[in-house]
């Protein structure tokens, strides 16, 4: 090793942005920034930083979104990584994707470092319109999207997006917002019964009748 002269290698920088989803009036939203600095200076981009040489990609993404929205305790998975040689203007940047899903009512952020704002984005509408969004972005959002729909199939992610109590009729409006389609209620329910268990609680029923309560089955 003591010959080794890393010195002779380029060093591209590595970056992690994040895609933090959630269903607010039965619509996917995107958590997005409005940026304060250049490039893109004041154009929405997904919140995202940099990969710091004393630091893991999972701490990074933990720091980033504590920095640009001040949310905590989030939980991601990787998505993918980008690596297009020209997707940033500055220099060769690779990003490393990451994702949560998180119940709206958990979502408390706020504008921090290099940004302007924080806000929600219906995702259906920030890909159909022609809005340009900074850097890759869009194509990050574009995988995520058709991931989600995919994954929804197969794993349990659905159930993120729900407290741990929950009625049949939230839990299917999920499912419907992440595949993009109606399902039928039976259908729906007899593919859930492995899934869930009833519980002894009730909705209030201020506003209609009171709803059972289920809760994820423990593996």
């Amino acid at each position: 090793m003591e010959q080794y002269d890393a010195s002779k290698y380029e060093k591209p920088s590595v970056a992690v942005d994040l895609l933090v989803f959630t269903i607010e009036d039965r619509r996917l939203k995107l958590l997005m920034i409005e940026r304060e600095e250049e490039p893109f200076c004041g154009m929405p981009a997904l919140p995202g930083v940099f990969v710091r040489m004393d630091e893991t990609l999972d701490e990074t993404a933990e720091r980033g979104i504590a920095e640009e929205t001040g949310l905590s305790g989030i939980y991601f998975e990787q998505l993918y990584t980008f690596g297009d040689i020209h997707r940033d203007p500055r220099m060769r940047i690779i990003s490393v994707a990451y994702m949560a899903l998180v119940p709206v009512e958990k979502l408390a952020y706020k504008a921090g470092e290099r940004v302007r704002t924080a806000y929600l984005e219906d995702v259906e509408d920030l890909l159909a319109g022609d809005k340009e969004i900074a850097f890759d972005h869009r194509k990050i959002i574009e995988y995520a999207r058709w991931r989600l729909a995919n994954k929804v199939e197969y794993t349990d992610i659905a159930f993120h997006l729900v407290g741990k109590l929950f009625t049949l009729p939230e839990l299917q409006i999920v499912y419907e917002v992440l595949l993009g389609k109606e399902l039928y209620k039976a259908n729906f329910r007899k593919k859930m019964a492995d899934l869930i268990e009833e519980t002894e609680y009730m909705t209030s029923g201020e506003a209609h009748r009171p709803s059972r309560l289920y809760r994820r089955k423990e593996s």
